[in-house]
């Protein structure tokens, strides 16, 4: 998985490197992919249940899922959320950020931070002898006090969260990101999870749209989105999507 986890970092930072003004998403995707297979990789995004792109390109308002295509051009001030997943010798790594084309405005700049902020703080969760829903709370507590912080208020995406991962993606359990400690199946050396915070700067809300995959905020508010694919270890939380 540390090796999957690898491609996907470097696919990212590709992706990150080509995201300019007038660039598409569909451009971005054709860059992702061709970092993973050129690492003897497999975009675990493409076919997945019909899904068509490599990565998930999600602007502004988009939270998630959002299809690389070549309508969508990057224009200055844009919050872009790329998702991005591998499959190398049948494991899998998973990982997202979100970044500015050019400058972002403040809120959007801070959105964007919180949600790095609240995803760490899962991460530092990821502890032999916790429970499932310890990741969730310092999610949820990691946003409460970026909003205080900052002053603003940052709302945590309804119905979606991280997951399971390893020889499939998407594996028992669900993991929301906000609730109680101690809850749900334990944290034990060896666990795997996919810690994907999704924040938005208005509604909790989203809607999907016509094509069965783009989630939207119902108030059209921006949204940010990261996402590390993590291991508990005797040493502690151990991020298998790092990137270079």
């Amino acid at each position: 998985m540390t090796a999957a986890g690898a491609v996907v970092g470097s696919a990212l930072v590709a992706v990150r490197d080509a995201a300019r003004v007038g660039v598409t998403t569909l451009e971005l995707d054709e860059v992702a992919e061709a970092v993973i297979r050129d690492a003897g990789a497999v975009p675990s995004f493409k076919g997945y249940h019909g899904f068509p792109g490599s990565i998930c390109a999600s602007v502004n308002e988009v939270v998630v899922h959002g299809i690389p295509d070549r309508q969508t051009v990057l224009r200055e001030g844009d919050l872009v959320s790329i998702d991005c997943g591998a499959i190398l010798d049948g494991w899998h790594g998973d990982s997202a950020w979100s970044f500015g084309v050019g400058e972002l405005s403040a809120a959007d700049s801070d959105l964007s931070e919180a949600t790095r902020l609240a995803m760490d703080a899962g991460i530092a969760a990821m502890l032999d002898g916790g429970h499932l829903t310890d990741v969730s709370h310092a999610i949820e507590t990691e946003t409460r006090a970026a909003s205080a912080r900052m002053g603003r208020e940052f709302a945590i995406v309804d119905g979606y969260g991280g997951h399971g991962i390893g020889r499939e993606m998407h594996l028992d359990p669900f993991l929301p990101n906000e609730g109680k400690p101690g809850r749900g199946p334990s944290l034990v050396v060896g666990s795997t999870l996919a810690i994907e915070p999704m924040l938005t700067l208005g509604t909790a809300d989203t809607t999907v749209l016509d094509d069965d995959w783009t989630v939207v905020t119902d108030d059209g508010s921006r949204a940010a989105h990261w996402e590390h694919t993590v291991a508990v270890t005797a040493d502690g939380p151990r991020i298998l999507t790092p990137r270079p």
